[in-house]
């Protein structure tokens, strides 16, 4: 006989199926939220990383930056020194 068929005929039956198919969705659901969890906690490491790429990148540019600003600063002295003088 099919389940539905006997569900239909005995309450009893059909509570604990349902019951059963409860119990089935929790742990699915738990599962779920376990890999959830860890998915979360995977993303949070991916930040933390390229927060720190970031930086590093920034601080380079700005190394760049202040070498490239008293390399001209030099290069702009050097020429008042020689032709304005």
């Amino acid at each position: 006989m099919e389940t539905k068929a006997i569900e239909k005929k005995n309450l009893e039956t059909h509570v604990e199926l349902c019951a059963e198919r409860y119990r089935f969705l929790e742990s699915k659901l738990e599962t779920l939220d376990e890999k959830i969890t860890e998915v979360e906690g995977v993303v949070k490491g991916i930040h933390s990383c390229m927060l720190k790429i970031q930086n590093k990148t920034n601080d380079q540019i700005i190394k760049w930056g202040g070498a490239i600003i008293v390399g001209l600063c030099g290069v702009i002295g050097w020429l008042i020194v020689n032709f304005v003088a």
